[in-house]
């Protein structure tokens, strides 16, 4: 590629002064843009195979602060997620990665609370990751293809590509994207690292990608895998056979901002799963 990190910050900046900001960077009409392509990420001979992959979380199976802790360090000790601490050993917040993570209904699904809802499902903890959505904003605005979609409907982030201008992050309404400000490998202990797994440098973005380098051996993710039983799903969405699909249409579900038309393919049961 013709141009440097630091020949886009200049052109990105430019551009968001005269106020056309992530748009319209990212639909400029240049030949270094125009010969960008996403990776491509062919199936190995052990890869479980979707036409778009959806997963179902049930709440009510999470009976414990603990079941969600397994969840969330499954998925963070697989992916080599930092975990930047204070020096009393608190969660240092300013620097916080997040795959995969907990929020309160009213944060989860804004908009969807009401004045006499229960109590209990006001301080219910919801597990949110990146909902992969059927048409992602956060593709649309990278300008370096960075994030891009796959054809089984995985949202992914190539690290390598990302030259941290933070575009997606801004395009993602949930929040699901996190920048590295300082270099992630230093919380990494050599007794806790996954060596099969890339660490990533200062000043890139990263998220959950469903577990794509599982799904390449024939593995499910991570985070289904440590859930209880019953509490999280992974299948087919277009496969009227699969589990997944067998939920979403017998059992009433909710996504999270469903009205922005972004086509989230993460789906909640409240009230708890007949496929326990």
């Amino acid at each position: 590629m013709s141009m440097d990190r630091r020949q886009f910050l200049k052109i990105a900046g430019i551009s968001s002064i005269l106020g056309f900001g992530a748009t319209a960077v990212s639909s400029a009409k240049s030949p270094v843009f125009e010969t960008l392509a996403p990776p491509q990420v062919e199936p190995g001979k052990d890869a479980l195979i979707a036409k778009r992959w959806a997963m179902v979380v049930d709440m009510s199976k999470f009976k414990t602060e603990e079941d969600i802790k397994k969840v969330v360090d499954a998925c963070h000790h697989t992916h080599n997620v930092p975990d930047f601490r204070n020096p009393d050993g608190t969660a240092d917040t300013k620097f916080e990665i997040k795959w995969i993570w907990k929020e309160p209904y009213e944060r989860a699904f804004p908009g969807a609370e009401n004045t006499y809802m229960g109590e209990h499902l006001k301080d219910m903890p919801f597990v949110v990751l990146c909902n992969h959505c059927e048409n992602p904003p956060c593709v649309r605005v990278c300008p370096t293809k960075a994030t891009f979609k796959l054809t089984n409907g995985i949202t992914m982030q190539d690290m390598h590509r990302c030259i941290g201008c933070r575009f997606c992050m801004a395009a993602c309404p949930y929040g699901s994207r996190s920048f590295n400000w300082v270099d992630p490998r230093k919380t990494l202990k050599p007794e806790f690292e996954n060596k099969d797994y890339p660490t990533r440098t200062k000043g890139v973005v990263e998220k959950c990608t469903f577990c794509s380098e599982r799904l390449q051996a024939g593995k499910i993710p991570a985070c289904v895998e440590a859930a209880p039983k019953g509490a999280m799903f992974f299948g087919d969405i277009e496969d009227q056979n699969s589990e997944v699909r067998k939920i979403v249409t017998t059992q009433l579900t909710i996504r999270r901002r469903p009205e922005l038309g972004t086509g989230p393919a993460v789906y909640y049961i409240i009230g708890g799963s007949e496929h326990a």
